[in-house]
């Protein structure tokens, strides 16, 4: 089995959602919310209340160089806002 956790997103809009017991990760994006809500309880051994998931669309990118215009796209991603059951924490930034 494929680990289904890529990495904690940590922004401050994130960092402020921890305190009503809501963290976001970045998911692989064929994984399904049953699949994320086990590695979640596996990983940090907590217990999952609800899980959303948003798949964000890659941003255009391009750059000017002496042969003219490139242009491209980042890959898409796939968020998981889970949200654990009162009394459960996830420590994401260790002992720090």
């Amino acid at each position: 089995m494929s680990a289904v956790i890529i990495r904690p997103l940590l922004t401050e809009k994130n960092t402020k959602l921890q305190e009503q017991h809501q963290y976001v990760f970045e998911v692989v994006r064929s994984s399904n919310k049953i699949e994320i809500a086990r590695e979640i309880e596996k990983r940090f051994n907590v217990k999952v209340k609800s899980i959303r998931t948003v798949v964000v669309e890659g941003k255009m990118i391009g750059t000017l160089t002496k042969r003219g215009k490139f242009e491209g796209r980042r890959p898409e991603r796939k968020k998981a806002i889970v949200t654990l059951m009162e009394g459960y924490t996830i420590d994401l930034l260790g002992a720090a």
